[in-house]
Order: C-alpha cells, then structure tokens, then sequence
C-alpha cells in the first residue's frame, strides 16, 4: 500500500491470502488439517523464499493468515484481534503482525485445537513470521519504525 496505493496494495493482500489459503483447503479437504497445513506452509515457504526473485520474499502474515483461515478459523479471529488492538494501540503494522504471530500458537494451545501437531506447525511458522520482521524490530527498538493512519 506504501508504494503502489491503497488498490494494488489491497489485490496484493488478496493474493497472498489465497496463496495461502487454497493450497491449505485442497490439502484439507483430500487428506485432512495437517495436510492442509502443510500445503499451506509450502505455499508460506515459496513466499518467504521465492526461487525466482533470488529466495528473497515477503514476511508472510498474509500468507499464513489464509493458511490459518482454513485450517484454524477461530485462533485465528483471536489473533486478529490482537493485531488489531496493537495496531490501534501503536499504529504499528510491524508490532500487530509481530503480536499476531505470536499470540496465535498460544490460542491454538489454549483451545485444545485438534490435531495436537497443528500447535507445532503454528511454532514454526509463527517463528519464520518473527524472523523475517528482524529488521522492523531493529527499527522498533530504536523507534524509527513507521506508523500507518
């Protein structure tokens, strides 16, 4: 949205949930949730490490919220909702993704969401989220991070 506006950003932010989202619902409907799920993580991956831009992707939020749509609607309407209190809080996208990522393997544990696997899956991917947004935690620290609104 920073760089193209506010219509390509959007159909960018579609496409990324998608990309998440139909490989974890093909994998879930023929073989079931942990399948979809890693379906959906293979997608995650390609995102994160595309081979045909150098493996330098994206951070993933938008991917893995599609993968989760499918896969664990309800943590994920939880997470959501603390991306966006943060987000109304700090007015930073970086700090609500961030608290996304981590508060979504928390909801997962604390609903007892089956299979049991899925909650490791949910470490990993939360993990790689947390890692890509290394740079925006930098700025976070030393407060240059921007603000939206």
């Amino acid at each position: 949205m920073r760089t193209a506006g506010k219509t390509m950003g959007l159909l960018t932010l579609i496409s990324d949930l998608l990309k998440g989202g139909v490989p974890a619902f093909v994998g879930k409907s023929l073989y079931g949730p942990e399948w979809g799920f890693l379906f959906g993580l293979s997608a995650f991956f390609g995102h994160l490490f595309p081979l045909f831009l150098k493996f330098k992707g994206g951070k993933g939020v938008a991917t893995a919220t599609g993968l989760y749509l499918v896969i664990t609607p309800l943590p994920l309407v939880l997470s959501l909702g603390i991306f966006m209190i943060v987000l109304l809080i700090t007015r930073k996208v970086s700090l609500g993704s961030i608290s996304g990522a981590l508060s979504i393997p928390c909801f997962l544990y604390l609903l007892k969401v089956e299979p049991p696997s899925l909650f490791s899956l949910t470490l990993l991917l939360s993990s790689f989220i947390i890692i890509r947004h290394f740079s925006n935690i930098k700025r976070l620290i030393v407060g240059q991070e921007p603000r939206i609104f």
